[in-house]
């Protein structure tokens, strides 16, 4: 037998599923992607189907290959990267999801966050948003895995019999994947990675465990949940009722995580900026949890077999480029995504307006669900160039917000961030890339592999099965392609951020009740 030639990565994202090989020097070789439906049955509901997932991710993987010409025989291992707190709860004896997967964006959990936050702790006052922060370093918000989970226990009728009986299962989309890859009712792994299970709300950070006191107050039976292991590993084979037969599954990471193995931000202090349907910004911080005083969450970056954890403070937004996709299929201003930058392009500025996209409330560092979108500084001068350039601006904006907040909680290891490594399918707008460097004031850098989340699974994959030998031969295949360095007169960028703080504090206050 020939000596394997690729890694796989599945890239199972929020609007889509991309699958593509790498080579030995981390250089994709093909790609294959296909979209998937947004389920919006109410406001603030946001449903997948999982098992249109599966069907997309098997047609992606098939198509590949195709494409490359090769086959499973050529492949050293496949690694799964996923959106990630989106959850699937489905019967461990049918395959069969109880209900659709609720998505990383969905708000329906707020009321039930909101109760959790006010149960009285010993001394009678409310436990409040912080309740879990110390084992899990998330905040409560309807963002994680647990409440989500909770909400289908309590909702899907029967479902809460079936899960204490032991037939249910529960899995971020990783697990999903994972399971039905290794053979699903027919002896599927039932697993997860570090990163993932530290998106749950249950994971304790230190001990890299579920924590049964957490489970408990969320009312999550423990013999739902996967078996949490390192992001570089053999988990399992894929099944040989599947294209991939025989191949190793040997890597697992979300989303944000892979592409911060993909960028190679390896040491302290190396930070990377995901622009995709919402945005990410990870921070190494090294062997040691941070925990954050200034709205970001602690999380894992990975675990790569049996080193030691690594941690990052992470900022997450939860519209960026949805923001533009809205612009396109909500007020029909653009006919493609790529007209945005086109139209901004007509102003030499703003005009005064200002777009804070709180649609599913503002993630960091704010956490407010009840917040939602608000377009401001309107005057009759205002155009729908001025608005296209408000919607790129946006995404710089609440990158800086980030930014801010992320240089706060590190200072005490005495981090700064530097540079910022960029990717998503964002970077490619040159106005909104010269916009963030000038309203950050630090340089902005592309890497000449862009699809740095889909490389990251493979890296983790690939150092698993020994393709790649370890991280140094990775860092080394990172190589800047593009870099953009700050502008902005320091006077201008001042103004720009005192008022676009002003326009966040407009969105505040809004939803009186979960149903809006």
């Amino acid at each position: 037998m020939s000596s394997p030639r690729y890694v796989l990565a599945i890239d199972q994202g929020t609007t889509s599923t991309r699958a593509m090989l790498f080579d030995r020097d981390g250089r994709p070789v093909a790609t294959d992607q296909l979209e998937h439906r947004q389920v919006l049955p109410r406001p603030g509901w946001v449903e997948h189907d999982p098992m249109e997932i599966w069907r997309t991710t098997r047609q992606v993987v098939a198509g590949v290959l195709a494409a490359a010409d090769t086959s499973a025989a050529h492949l050293a291992a496949v690694g799964v990267t996923n959106q990630r707190e989106t959850t699937v709860v489905w019967d461990r004896r049918t395959g069969e999801p109880v209900c659709n997967a609720l998505v990383w964006q969905d708000t329906r959990t707020r009321s039930m966050v909101e109760e959790l936050a006010a149960e009285p702790g010993p001394d009678g006052e409310p436990l409040g948003e912080d309740r879990f922060r110390e084992v899990t370093g998330l905040p409560l918000a309807t963002y994680f895995s647990g409440p989500k989970l909770r909400w289908v226990l309590q909702h899907v009728e029967g479902a809460r019999e079936r899960a204490e009986a032991g037939d249910l299962l529960f899995g971020t989309v990783d697990t999903w994947l994972v399971w039905n890859l290794t053979g699903g009712v027919d002896g599927g792994v039932h697993v997860t990675d570090v990163t993932n299970a530290s998106r749950t709300l249950l994971m304790d950070l230190r001990t890299l465990a579920w924590d049964a006191d957490t489970c408990a107050a969320l009312g999550i039976p423990m013999a739902m949940l996967p078996q949490i292991r390192s992001s570089s590993e053999v988990y399992g084979h894929a099944h040989e009722h599947t294209v991939l037969a025989g191949v190793p599954i040997a890597g697992a990471l979300g989303d944000q995580h892979a592409a911060t193995l993909g960028q190679a931000c390896l040491e302290p202090g190396t930070a990377k900026n995901t622009y995709g349907t919402g945005n990410f910004l990870l921070l190494n911080t090294g062997s040691q949890p941070v925990r954050s005083q200034h709205g970001l969450l602690t999380t894992l970056c990975w675990k790569l077999g049996e080193a030691d954890p690594v941690y990052a403070l992470e900022g997450s937004i939860a519209v960026t480029g949805s923001l533009v996709q809205w612009l396109r299929d909500n007020l029909g201003l653009i006919s493609s995504s790529d007209d945005v930058e086109t139209l901004a392009a007509t102003v030499d500025d703003n005009g005064g307006a200002y777009f804070v996209p709180a649609f599913s409330g503002l993630f960091a560092p704010h956490w407010r669900a009840d917040a939602r979108g608000a377009l401001v500084g309107l005057t009759r001068y205002v155009d729908k160039g001025h608005i296209a350039r408000a919607v790129l601006e946006a995404t710089a904006f609440q990158t800086r917000e980030v930014v801010d907040a992320m240089l706060a909680d590190a200072a005490a290891l005495e981090l700064d961030v530097t540079e910022l490594r960029v990717d998503g399918g964002m970077t490619v707008n040159d106005m909104l890339m010269q916009f963030q460097a000038d309203v950050l004031d630090v340089p902005v850098v592309v890497p000449e592999v862009s699809e740095t989340t889909a490389l990251g699974a493979a890296y983790a994959a690939g150092l698993a099965v020994g393709f790649w030998r370890d991280t140094a031969e990775l860092a080394a295949h990172w190589h800047e392609a593009r870099r953009w360095e700050p502008q902005m007169d320091p006077a201008v960028r001042d103004r720009h951020v005192r008022t676009w703080a002003k326009a966040v504090q407009r969105t505040l206050d809004w939803v009186e009740d979960e149903s809006v």
